[in-house]
């Protein structure tokens, strides 16, 4: 299961896109503490696979998002429970950086105006703090260490991310395709994490976007990161609808395609370059998350370590063949089942059935 901690305004994130109970009131500093939620993945193939299969149940996958509110100015030093949040935001894959992107005057906001662009630099700016805090500490046992080649090349990185920090930049601007993701792991950086911008904008513009979600589009055109706007009010009245025909009724009247909830977790995926993979049996049709890249062991272990340790083979059908065909006996008349081994990269949408050893 992917967490991303989410940093949110005036309204609680989690109560508005999953059935957790998060507080939620009209003051600045509202809880004392992270809310959690399990969002169920949207993904339309399950229901196709299951149209084939006729499992008895349909388990999509989910994902856990740990709401954090009242991070303020002065987190890096604990004002304001800083150190709490900044521990649940370290443990998380990933930050959804929640940005208020609308005016209301019944609304109260911890600074006294809505401007998403300062919001965004003021969390900027603690992460970055606490961070500086963290590479300083590292810096000095290390220095001590240099000699060894495989402590240089620490020492080196971490000279690299300080200067980023101290000039106002995140660890994440430094750090590329070719530094050792175990040695970023270790580091545990705020700043290193793969951020989304979620911009909550009033219900008329919920089609279209405003220009407080251009200005945030315009300030961080620089961090190659992805911009989405979503309207909380509407968001929280489809969860608290009970049928899937008043959600598309409901979507369908206001001019929107999908839920906001559904951009949010697909872009989600693309920043943290996930894939999904489906099981499909007369017991049931489940969906996988796996990072891309996987191998076919690999994505077998996320089933159960067992899985990847007496990995033998695997056999693998593409989706659209899978659903063209209707069904595996279908697929493997057409030659369209493969049987792959442990060299096999997993592909987004395939079929799988593994075999291994006990």
């Amino acid at each position: 299961m992917v967490s991303w901690a989410a940093q949110y305004g005036e309204e609680r994130l989690v109560q508005c896109v999953s059935s957790a109970k998060a507080q939620a009131a009209n003051f600045p500093f509202c809880p004392s503490s992270s809310n959690t939620g399990i969002i169920t993945v949207p993904d339309p193939r399950l229901n196709a696979l299951a149209g084939i299969v006729n499992p008895q149940r349909i388990l999509p996958t989910t994902v856990e998002i740990v709401d954090i509110a009242g991070l303020v100015k002065g987190a890096s030093k604990g004002e304001g429970l800083g150190n709490q949040f900044l521990g649940n935001i370290r443990e998380c894959d990933a930050i959804l950086h929640v940005l208020r992107c609308f005016d209301d005057p019944n609304v109260v906001h911890v600074d006294g105006s809505v401007d998403p662009v300062r919001d965004k630099e003021v969390i900027d700016i603690e992460l970055q703090l606490k961070d500086l805090e963290t590479v300083e500490a590292r810096l000095k046992k290390v220095e001590k260490q240099a000699q060894i080649q495989e402590k240089e090349a620490k020492r080196r990185l971490l000279s690299r991310i300080r200067e980023a920090l101290i000039k106002g930049e995140s660890a994440r601007t430094v750090v590329t395709a070719n530094n050792d993701p175990a040695l970023l792991n270790e580091f545990q950086l705020l700043t290193s994490k793969p951020v989304l911008y979620v911009c909550n904008v009033e219900e008329k513009s919920a089609v279209t976007g405003n220009a407080y979600v251009e200005a945030v589009r315009k300030a961080v055109a620089s961090e190659d990161a992805e911009v989405i706007f979503v309207t909380a009010a509407i968001e929280a009245e489809i969860a608290s609808m009970e049928t899937a025909e008043e959600r598309e009724m409901f979507l369908q009247d206001i001019g929107l395609k999908e839920p906001g909830v559904n951009k949010l977790i697909h872009a989600a995926y693309d920043l943290l370059k996930l894939a999904t993979y489906f099981t499909a049996g007369v017991q049931e049709v489940r969906a996988w998350t796996i990072h891309q890249g996987m191998t076919a062991p690999q994505a077998a272990g996320v089933i159960h370590s067992d899985f990847e340790k007496g990995f033998i083979r695997a056999e693998v059908i593409a989706f659209n063949d899978f659903v063209t065909l209707k069904g595996e006996a279908g697929a493997k008349a057409a030659g369209k089942l493969r049987v792959e081994g442990k060299e096999y990269v997993v592909k987004d949408g395939d079929v799988m059935h593994f075999l291994f050893n006990v």
